[in-house]
């Protein structure tokens, strides 16, 4: 199999046609300057040309023979949670750099391995957790920084969203269904976009669908190396919620549609002081192209160095947000419709 090419725009295929791919991530992907998508590849035949209709590109008819193809630079992993470590796996070892959907896998030994794989050969991988991308969250760090809430001392931060289908592969076990790994993830990442990586679990509860056999809810609280503490929540049996608010000695920060924001919504942060408010809004910014264009960047920047600069700092990044997520699942209180399991 010949490997990627060194010049032009970077060729990529995708693995999976999930419903986050087609209203998000492709048409991001599909106007990223320097990219092309080349396929599309799905177990089922339908889907694959009804995507290719769309964007413009090859239809395949299942996974491996994606991995046939000698015209694809990198690939977009879309696949059910559980499928992400070996897919990912293969395609490292064909050579292809990879932006895989968030979780980049469900066990942290499984994240340590892809991620030095990767390194091992030269090749870029990025886990596709949009709203880190997004300036309101880099402005709102600025403000901070500049002591407009005095020192932080406690994060608040939510994401849950009403009940799914029952079909959905979120309800899944055997596919890494739930909701800590769903929607748990961006909180518990937000924690660590602010306070770093030093951070620990000091508890956690899930609430548990018996009959799905996976988490549909759960809170969390974290504590950092430096002294400020976290409460996370999450889950799909509730009405909206997408927020977060900081805590300083001086004031409180606080900001709604934190992970979703639509591209054309300009986002709103608040600080309320002792005698004072204030209301600032940001321009509005489409995060999943900002994440398309982070990944495509970065593959461009390794053709020249036969290396990603940054993936130390992601890697180490990545694999605390699997540790913590992990660590909340096996330390977790459990109930089931109000009982302890």
């Amino acid at each position: 199999m010949d490997s990627p090419h060194q010049s032009g725009p970077v060729r990529i295929g995708v693995l999976g046609a999930s419903s986050i791919a087609w209203r998000r991530t492709l048409p991001a992907l599909r106007d990223v300057q320097d990219s092309t998508v080349v396929a599309v590849a799905s177990r089922e035949r339908d889907k694959a040309e009804r995507f290719a209709a769309r964007f413009d590109c090859a239809a395949v008819h299942g996974y491996e023979r994606l991995l046939e193809r000698d015209d694809i630079d990198a690939v977009y992993v879309s696949v059910p949670n559980s499928l992400h470590h070996r897919w990912v796996n293969r395609l490292l070892m064909c050579g292809k750099h990879v932006l895989a959907e968030k979780p980049l896998t469900t066990r942290p030994a499984d994240t340590a391995a892809l991620a030095e794989l990767a390194a091992d050969r030269g090749l870029v991988l990025r886990e596709n957790i949009a709203f880190v991308h997004h300036g309101l969250h880099r402005r709102v760090a600025e403000l901070v920084g500049a002591g407009r809430i005095g020192r932080l001392r406690h994060i608040d931060a939510a994401f849950c969203f009403p009940p799914l289908p029952g079909t959905d592969v979120r309800y899944r076990a055997d596919l890494g269904g739930g909701a800590l790994l769903d929607a748990g993830l961006y909180p518990v990442r937000l924690a660590q976009y602010f306070l770093g990586n030093e951070l620990t679990v000091a508890g956690a509860v899930l609430r548990e669908d018996p009959a799905a056999g996976v988490d549909v809810a759960g809170s969390a609280v974290l504590a950092a190396a430096t002294g400020e503490t976290v409460t996370v929540t999450f889950g799909f049996e509730h009405s909206y919620g997408s927020s977060y608010t900081l805590w300083g000695s001086s004031g409180r920060l606080s900001v709604d549609r934190a992970f979703t924001p639509p591209p054309t919504m300009a986002p709103l942060v608040r600080i309320d002081e002792q005698d004072h408010a204030e209301e600032i809004t940001l321009p509005a910014e489409h995060q999943f192209a900002r994440s398309a264009e982070s990944f495509v960047k970065a593959v461009s920047r390794s053709r020249s160095s036969g290396s990603d600069p940054d993936h130390d700092a992601w890697a180490a990044t990545a694999l605390r947000t699997a540790e913590l997520l992990d660590r909340i699942a096996t330390s977790a209180h459990r109930v089931v419709a109000g009982k302890q399991v």
